[in-house]
């Protein structure tokens, strides 16, 4: 079973494919005529209308980037605290020394 790569594509081309379809052409024909994934194609429509961006960055809510915020400090602690327990270890094995 072939593996497809996968495909990246342009800000400019995923704009042209919103525009495409905002001038009427159908989502049906689009998929088919670009070989897209209608998932990927419904994606950039909704970006575009939400914020006029691809970004996947620009297109979260204020929520969405208060969790993402916070999920990365509590990442940082969990090394942090993964640190201080090896030291422990080696502090506790060089007292018994």
């Amino acid at each position: 079973m072939a593996r497809k790569t996968r495909r990246t594509f342009t800000k400019e081309f995923k704009l042209q494919m919103v525009q495409l379809h905002e001038n009427g052409k159908r989502r049906v024909d689009l998929c088919k005529e670009y070989e897209l994934t209608p998932s990927s194609l419904d994606k950039w429509i909704m970006q575009y209308q939400r914020k006029q961006s691809f970004k996947e960055s620009d297109n979260l809510t204020g929520d969405e980037k208060k969790i993402r915020e916070q999920q990365k400090i509590i990442k940082q602690q969990e090394m942090e605290i993964d640190i201080l327990k090896q030291v422990a270890l080696i502090m506790g094995r060089k007292s018994k020394l």
